[in-house]
């Protein structure tokens, strides 16, 4: 753990206000920030690309926005020098198969595995949540279809960056959405990904155990992991996320009664 990062706590002991997001102009990273914006959140987002991200989130005041590759630990390490974190969310990833994303040494082994390893390795101590954006089927990957997606490891690295978080003593949660739908968003304008919807797939299936398979909507994986920072429930938990088509059978009007519902039933069901 890095002690040259504030330990400094807030004037409320026990509010979380200030989130480190990395992968923030990433498909599900954008959605976060947004998020975590309209709850007035004050957010530090660490990225290569500036230029994109002040396009993303514009002036907004509760944003910070530094430059830094999570795969180069000096790097990270002078990004978030002096900075005030009470969260993270790491929304870190790259395509499982090689694509154009993977120039420039942006493959899964660095970015999904050491990336989130420096980062982990530079949390402050007193850090009250780590949320780990991760995938169904890490604890599958030599079972149909992950058998597949695994040919180049992304499955393996996922899974290598969940045991380092676990080992670290930090609070965790680990969310493992499906395969991503809805977005990514190229739209501008920060109150077209706050107000965007998971269409007609908008029933939530949440369960434990790596034994889901499905779809899993970018909107819905961000609002898991905002709706998580507050959530006692989710602590040191993991969590597998899918929609289906339909409605959710609970009102969804309280977000966090909402969530807290279904992280709990997601819990009894696996004990």
């Amino acid at each position: 753990m890095n002690n040259n990062i504030t330990e400094q706590q807030t004037p409320e002991q026990n509010q979380t206000t200030n989130i480190l997001v990395l992968g923030a102009t990433g498909g599900v990273g954008q959605i976060v920030v947004a998020k975590l914006i309209a709850q007035n959140y004050q957010i530090i987002a660490i990225v290569r690309d500036i230029e994109k991200a002040q396009k993303l989130f514009g002036d907004s005041a509760n944003i910070k926005i530094f430059p830094g590759d999570v795969r180069e630990q000096k790097s990270l390490e002078e990004s978030l020098a002096n900075q005030q974190i009470d969260a993270t969310i790491s929304c870190l990833g790259t395509t499982a198969f090689p694509s154009t994303r993977w120039w420039g040494g942006n493959n899964p082994k660095n970015t999904d595995y050491l990336g989130n390893k420096n980062l982990i390795n530079l949390m402050p101590t007193n850090l009250k949540r780590f949320i780990l954006v991760s995938s169904v089927g890490v604890e599958r990957s030599d079972q149909f279809p992950y058998k597949i997606l695994n040919l180049f490891g992304v499955l393996d690295y996922k899974l290598k960056a969940e045991k380092i978080l676990k080992s670290s003593g930090l609070p965790y949660t680990i969310i493992r959405p499906g395969r991503l739908t809805d977005g990514p968003y190229t739209s501008y304008d920060l109150n077209t990904l706050i107000k965007a919807t998971s269409g007609n797939r908008q029933k939530i299936i949440i369960g434990q155990g790596d034994k889901l398979l499905g779809e899993t909507s970018r909107i819905i994986v961000a609002e898991a992991c905002v709706e998580a920072l507050q959530l006692d429930c989710t602590i040191n938990q993991t969590f597998e996320i899918i929609n289906q088509t339909g409605k959710n059978e609970i009102p969804d009007n309280d977000k966090s009664l909402f969530w807290q519902t279904l992280f709990t039933k997601a819990q009894s069901n696996n004990s």
